[in-house]
């Protein structure tokens, strides 16, 4: 009998061991708690002049057409190239996207009104995609062609991201918030002429 309680000692604490080991390379892999946090990021539209509302005045602001002092600033609002969608893949997700030209030519892909879930390594791409409803994500945008515009700023709000004088457009019709860690598409929006 001693010898049975004594594998059942080894036994348990080979479990433990296990355990142990596993939860040290699960626990960073897929960071669970980030399906309880959330991070808001609000930047302003791109080119939008920025309008100051502290004050003691009870006068609402104003916005004149050339700044009071350093160079001047262009206030012709961005020109919308192409718009989305985002549809829901492996997590909800809900929001527009929209790529915009700045008055100096450069372009941006702005995401408004994003609402997803928070995950490990979230990235904004541009792919050659087809976006497909009702489809889980899995490996779909990273068999083709895409650009990665960067890390995700944030799970929720208005976001900027600079897209590059080297992408072609016509090359991309498809934007998605990728999972790279999982390959994993949380949701994505087919890009359409505005």
């Amino acid at each position: 009998m001693p010898r049975l309680t004594t594998r059942w000692r080894a036994a348990l604490i080979a479990a433990a061991a296990v355990a142990v080991v596993v939860t040290a390379v699960a626990l960073p892999l897929f960071q669970p708690w980030r399906l309880f946090t959330d991070k808001v990021v609000d930047e302003a539209l791109p080119g939008a002049v920025p309008i100051s509302t502290q004050s003691s005045s009870t006068t609402p602001p104003t916005v004149s057409e050339k700044p009071s002092t350093g160079p001047e600033v262009s206030t012709a609002p961005p020109e919308v190239l192409l718009t989305g969608k985002l549809i829901t893949h492996e997590h909800a997700t809900e929001g527009t996207v929209a790529v915009l030209r700045l008055a100096d030519g450069s372009r941006v892909l702005r995401l408004e009104n994003l609402d997803t879930s928070d995950g490990p390594d979230l990235k904004v791409w541009l792919s050659d995609a087809a976006v497909v409803p009702g489809r889980p994500g899995w490996h779909v945008f990273d068999d083709g062609r895409y650009r990665n515009l960067g890390s995700l700023k944030g799970n929720h709000g208005n976001q900027n991201y600079a897209i590059p004088s080297t992408v072609k457009l016509d090359d991309f019709r498809s934007v998605a918030i990728w999972c790279d860690r999982f390959n994993v598409s949380f949701g994505a929006a087919e890009l359409k002429a505005a």
